[in-house]
C-alpha cells in the first residue's frame, strides 16, 4: 500500500502542476487600440564581400533614450540581464552594464522617478551567484523583481516532479562546486538542477513616460553582453495599449512577491495609421494561428524566426501555402550559443519539411552571433497588414502557457510607417540588397536527417529541451 501512494503521490507532482491554472493576469490578449507613433527597429548584423562583419544597432538606443527621457516612471522587464559569455566572446557591446548605468543615472537625476526593473533568475545562476547589475540597481532605490518561476506551469514534467518533490524544498547553498553552465563564476549543483527546469520569464519590454503620455516598448532584444551582436527586432508604441502592456507586468510583481507600483497610466486617445494589440503567453498563438489560417490565394507570409516548432503552427505555415499564400520563411541555422555549438535543432528538420512541401526557406548567415529576430509579417489581399513580433519562439514551451512572453499584434493597412519598414526589414535580410551578406540558401544548412527529425519531435513533445 505504502508504494501504491508513493507512485500517486509522485505522479500529482510531476503532472498536475503541467496543467495548473496560469497566474492571474498572465495569458492575456489586450483590446485593439488606435496607436500613436508605431515604429519599427532593427539590429542587424551582415558581413560584406571582404568577409567583414558590420553590426548595426538600434534598439538598445531606443531604449536608454526613453529611459534617459523620463520624469515619472520607468519599468523594464528583460529575460538576459548580464555578461556571462562562453570560451569565444562577443565585444560587440556591454549592454547589461549600459543599461545598469542608464538606470541608474537617470534615477540620480530625478530620484521621485519611480523604477522597477524585472527579470529572470537566470542571471543569478538560480541562486547560484549574485547579480553585480541588481545589486547596483537596488542600492540606488531601484525595485529589483525576479520572477517566482515556480509559479508557472512545468514544461518538463518528468523532470520538474522530481524537483518539486526533491529539491526545491532545499536551498540553494551558493557552493562554488561546478562550472557555470554560462561562463563566469563557479556554481553549486542545485543551480544547475533548477536550470533543468527548463522555464523561463522571457519577456523583452520597456515602459516610460514620454512627456504628459507614456510609451511602451516590446522587442526579441536581451541586454545581454554575449547577444550584442545578435540580429533583432523592436516595436514601440504610444496609446491605451501601453496600459495593458503595464497591467500584464503588474501581473509579473504580484506573483513574484514584489511591490506593485501604485501607478495608473491614462494615455490620451490617438488617431493613427495602426492598431496595436498586446498578447502574453498562449493569446499569442491564437492569434498567430487565427492569421495563419486566415492566408489563401493573393496573401504573403513573410517569417523570421529564432526557434520554429510548435507543430500546430508548421502545419498552418504548410496549409496557406497548400491554399496558394506566398510563404517566405527565413531561420536562424541554430549553430552558435555565446561560443558554444549547438546541433540545429528544432529549425533544420523543421525546415525539411517546410522544404519538402513546397516552401521557401532561407538561413540567416550568422557567425557566432544568432539571427534571434522572432516577427511575422502577413500582407493581405484585402488591403490590411499584420505584424505580430516580440519575445516569443514559435515553440511549445513559448506559445503554450509555459514560459512567460509578450508580443504585439500591429495592424493596418500595407503602407502604415511600422509596417511598411517591417517589410523592408525583411526584404533586405531575405535579398542581400547592398552588397551585404545577411541570409544564404536552403543548402548551405539544410539536413535531411531522421535522427533529428525524431529527437526534435521527442524534445517538442516531452519539454525535454532547452527551445
Amino acid at each position: 500500500m505504502a508504494w501504491i501512494l508513493w507512485v500517486l503521490c509522485l505522479g500529482s507532482g510531476c503532472f498536475y502542476p503541467t496543467f495548473q491554472s496560469m497566474p492571474a493576469g498572465t495569458s492575456h490578449a489586450g483590446e485593439v487600440h488606435a496607436a500613436s507613433d508605431v515604429r519599427f527597429f532593427a539590429d542587424l548584423t551582415s558581413v560584406d564581400s571582404a568577409g567583414q562583419r558590420h553590426v548595426e544597432q538600434h534598439i538598445f538606443d531606443e531604449v536608454f533614450r526613453m529611459i534617459s527621457a523620463a520624469e515619472r516612471f520607468v519599468l523594464v522587464d528583460m529575460f538576459l540581464f548580464n555578461d556571462f559569455q562562453g570560451d569565444i566572446r562577443e565585444e560587440t557591446r556591454a549592454l547589461s552594464a549600459e543599461l545598469t548605468q542608464t538606470l541608474i543615472a537617470r534615477k540620480r537625476e530625478r530620484p521621485e522617478l519611480g523604477v522597477v526593473v524585472i527579470s529572470d533568475p537566470v542571471n543569478t545562476v538560480y541562486g547560484g551567484i549574485e547579480s553585480k547589475h541588481f545589486e547596483a540597481l537596488e542600492e540606488a532605490g531601484i525595485q529589483v523583481i525576479v520572477t517566482r518561476l515556480d509559479r508557472l506551469r512545468d514544461s518538463n514534467p518528468t523532470y520538474s516532479g522530481f524537483w518539486r518533490l526533491i529539491v526545491k524544498p532545499f536551498r540553494n547553498n551558493n557552493l562554488p562546486t561546478l562550472p557555470s553552465p554560462f561562463g563566469g563564476e563557479r556554481v553549486s549543483l542545485r543551480s544547475y538542477l533548477a536550470l533543468l527546469n527548463f522555464k523561463a520569464n522571457h519577456r523583452k519590454v520597456v515602459l516610460a513616460d514620454n512627456g504628459s503620455d507614456y510609451i511602451g516598448l516590446v522587442t526579441s532584444a536581451n541586454p545581454h553582453d554575449g547577444s550584442s551582436a545578435h540580429g533583432n527586432v523592436a516595436i514601440r508604441f504610444g496609446g491605451p495599449a501601453v496600459e495593458d502592456l503595464l497591467e500584464t507586468e503588474k501581473a509579473i510583481i504580484a506573483f513574484s512577491d514584489g511591490k506593485v507600483p501604485d501607478i495608473s497610466i491614462r494615455t490620451s486617445p490617438q488617431v493613427g495609421d495602426s492598431t496595436v494589440q498586446v498578447l502574453t503567453e498562449k493569446k499569442i498563438r491564437d492569434v498567430l494561428l487565427e492569421n495563419l489560417e486566415r492566408a489563401k490565394r493573393g496573401d504573403r507570409l513573410a517569417l523570421a524566426m529564432f526557434y520554429l516548432s510548435d507543430r500546430a503552427v508548421v502545419e498552418e505555415l504548410i496549409s496557406a501555402h497548400e491554399r496558394g499564400s506566398s510563404v517566405r520563411i527565413l531561420l536562424d541555422p541554430n549553430k552558435d550559443a555565446f561560443g558554444y555549438k549547438k546541433n540545429g535543432i528544432p529549425n533544420r528538420p523543421v525546415a525539411a519539411a517546410l522544404r519538402e512541401s513546397g516552401i521557401p526557406v532561407r538561413w540567416c548567415d550568422t557567425h557566432g552571433e544568432q539571427c534571434h529576430a522572432k516577427m511575422l509579417l502577413a500582407d493581405y489581399a484585402d488591403g490590411e497588414s499584420v505584424l505580430l513580433l516580440g519575445s516569443a519562439n514559435f515553440t511549445r514551451r513559448n506559445l503554450q502557457d509555459f514560459n512567460l512572453e509578450t508580443n504585439v499584434a500591429v495592424r493596418g493597412s500595407p503602407d502604415a510607417q511600422a509596417l511598411r519598414d517591417a517589410r523592408a526589414y525583411f526584404e533586405l535580410v531575405w535579398g542581400n540588397d547592398g552588397g551585404r551578406v545577411f541570409s544564404v540558401p536552403y543548402e548551405a544548412y539544410g539536413e535531411e536527417s531522421t535522427r533529428k527529425r525524431f529527437l526534435y519531435w521527442l524534445q517538442e513533445t516531452t519539454g525535454l529541451s532547452s527551445f
